[in-house]
């Protein structure tokens, strides 16, 4: 059923589960993964009289890359081999495009529940937007904040 698994990981802890989960799921089904980190755009930001130093941009980057091979190591002491891609872009277009192009079965994510209404209005969710442009089924690992599971 799911033969080829794409894991949008960014090392945060209700990522961390989306591996553990992607890892089961993997196991399960016998099914090749990669993994994917998204270095989201920044809109221009001025800073007194400018933009954010390039240097910020590549910091950022270097983050990211960081991210996806611990990843990878993460995925790779459970037994498993990868692939890991690194895109640059607005989350949600950039895993629907992945999952697209890699022609992914089922798409893994993590998503923390905000703890009011105003962190949801404010920060969005990749994982809700996702679900309406994914180009397969989506998994969502669920942390719970101490706030929402009241």
């Amino acid at each position: 059923m799911f033969k080829r698994i794409l894991l949008a990981y960014d090392g945060s802890e209700s990522g961390r589960r989306a591996l553990l989960e992607c890892g089961e799921v993997a196991n399960l089904m016998k099914a090749d993964i990669k993994l994917l980190a998204v270095t989201p755009s920044m809109p221009p930001v001025y800073v007194g009289e400018g933009f954010i130093p390039s240097d910020t941009l590549d910091a950022e980057k270097e983050r990211f890359r960081d991210v996806l091979e611990d990843g990878i190591r993460q995925l790779e002491a459970q037994g498993f081999s990868c692939q890991g891609q690194l895109s640059f872009g607005e989350p949600v277009d950039e895993i629907a495009r992945v999952a697209r192009e890699w022609t992914a079965d089922l798409i893994v994510m993590g998503h923390r529940r905000a703890a009011s209404w105003a962190e949801r209005w404010w920060r969005g969710s990749v994982s809700r937007s996702l679900v309406e442009i994914a180009p397969c089924s989506v998994l969502i690992a669920v942390i719970n904040t101490p706030a929402a599971t009241r």
